[in-house]
């Protein structure tokens, strides 16, 4: 005959194991969260990348439309088109018109939101600002370009 102190010990075990296994989940279960997850990060992950690059294009398109603005102010104060970005800062390196140069226009040349330098080109009495893209390759179908 069993003894009266263990039969209550061991009903304990057999009540709190079959606790426990209603209360873990299986292996199918949790491999099924996980291939959510992964599914639901991709899915983050794809628009993150997309959303960046388009914000560096909006960040470089006004960087450029803030040099426009600037050379405007040059062209205005000198009466005649910068030949660089650098005479926005250094001013002209004509002696008539040094002697007009009252301040820089700007404290330094901007780069692209890659990093990359802006081009700048005159001709005539007008004058193009681009910038080369992500690829960093100019004259390609993702530059930025603002003309007056």
């Amino acid at each position: 005959m069993p003894r009266p102190s263990s039969l209550p010990a061991a009903s304990n075990r057999r009540r709190r194991h079959r606790r426990a296994a209603r209360h873990a989940f299986t292996l199918l279960e949790l491999l099924l969260v996980l291939a959510i997850l992964v599914v639901l990060g991709g899915i983050v992950a794809v628009n993150v990348v997309g959303t960046g690059q388009a914000a560096n294009a909006d960040a470089t398109e006004a960087q450029l439309k803030m040099l426009k603005s600037n050379i405007d102010m040059f062209q205005i104060r000198m009466n005649s088109l910068p030949q660089s970005l650098e005479e926005l800062r250094d001013g002209p390196s004509d002696a008539a018109k040094k002697a007009k140069w009252v301040a820089p226009i700007i404290t330094e040349i901007p780069k692209d939101a890659w990093g990359n330098e802006i081009d700048f080109s005159v001709n005539g009495n007008s004058y193009e600002l681009r910038s080369a893209g992500i690829d960093g390759q100019k004259n390609t179908e993702d530059d930025i370009v603002v003309t007056p």
